[in-house]
Order: C-alpha cells, then structure tokens, then sequence
C-alpha cells in the first residue's frame, strides 16, 4: 500500500500543475477543476514521487534553473511507496476511502515536445506516467491510502 504524496491541479492544459491539498474525484471525469478532465481514457495522470526524487536529484547535478517538485509534469497525483510501474492496464486502485481508478494507459505519446518539457528540459510522462479513469468518485487528500484492489 502506498499513499498520495501530492494532488496536483490546473486551469490548462500543457502546464505544471500547482498543489492542493484535497480533490473531489468525479466518476467517469477526472479531477474536478482540473484541465485534464474529461471523458477519454486519460482522465487522471500518476506518476511516483520516486521517480521524481531522481529527477530533482539530476537537476541539482546539471545546476538547473528550474525547480522540479511534484507536479512539474502536470501529473494530477503524485503517489509514494506503490509501484506504478508494476500496473497494467486494467488493474484497479482504491484511493482514500471511497474513490476508485481502472489503469487504461501506460505512459503517453510526446508528439512535440510540450512546454513542461521546454521549461524541465526532459518530460518523465511518456516514460513514467500512468492514466486512469474514475470508476467510483469521491474526496481525496494528501496522505490518504493508494492500493491496488
């Protein structure tokens, strides 16, 4: 079992996206208020603090101007101690209490690159994402439970 490390949220589409402690998972929506909300089968992005971790650690080498944090990627959550890469599409996550996710993607396309990728240098998301879609909606917050069911 793992745990939401941060939820991450934006008005628009192909920027980083800013912290907030709680969100309200809509069944078959994604994240309410979120850009990336809707009804195809990318309706919210994971990607694991670990990976990010090592992100930070090789900006801090390259003396990067940016500062990588959870959500530079425009992931909407942000979890640490579950292994994401070890999900397959149609694996199901319980997070917090009441919201559940169906995995329906691993990874991405990067056609161009996006403006994260211009601003980081590099775009973890096609290598380290995850997507899913709300099977069962509800409030979630940082810290609070991810397992896979």
């Amino acid at each position: 079992m793992g745990k939401i490390y941060s939820i991450n949220v934006s008005a628009a589409k192909g920027v980083p996206k800013g912290p907030a402690q709680r969100a309200v998972l809509v069944k078959g929506q994604g994240i309410q208020g979120d850009a990336h909300a809707g009804t195809d089968i990318r309706q919210v992005s994971l990607l694991d603090m670990e990976s990010v971790r090592l992100q930070m650690a090789d900006a801090a080498a390259k003396k990067a101007t940016v500062e990588i944090r959870p959500g530079i990627y425009a992931e909407n959550i942000t979890t640490e101690g579950i292994a994401l890469a070890a999900l397959k599409i149609g694996d199901r996550l319980r997070v917090g209490r009441t919201a559940v996710l169906e995995i329906s993607k691993i990874g991405k396309e990067c056609h161009r690159h996006c403006a994260i990728y211009h601003q980081v240098g590099d775009c973890i998301m096609p290598r380290k994402g995850i997507f899913a879609v709300v099977l069962e909606g509800g409030e979630i917050g940082t810290g609070d439970s991810i397992e896979k069911i």
